[in-house]
């Protein structure tokens, strides 16, 4: 087995220092998306519950929705006449 000197300790230790952060910050990203997606289909849910069968455009726009955009949907879903004023944006929570 070779010699390992200080220096290349040094850069290894650093390496899987870098490795490790990479991973969790790709873990932390991975699991906000699976979070908005459950959060989309939670909402999706709620809406066939009070409004029947969505249009695929609506699905579609709840998929790609953020985190903000959910939140507001799922509060004005609980009020909301039609589906239709669930995406009305001058409702406002």
């Amino acid at each position: 087995m070779r010699y390992v000197t200080s220096a290349e300790r040094i850069g290894i230790a650093k390496g899987l220092q870098e490795g490790i952060a990479q991973g969790l910050q790709e873990g932390i990203e991975i699991g906000k998306q699976e979070g908005l997606v459950i959060g989309a289909k939670m909402l999706s849910r709620l809406l066939e519950h009070r409004f029947g069968a969505l249009p695929e455009t609506i699905l579609n726009r709840v998929l790609a929705a953020d985190e903000e955009q959910l939140n507001h949907w799922q509060s004005n879903a609980l009020e909301a006449a039609t589906l239709a004023a669930v995406f009305n944006d001058e409702m406002s929570h």
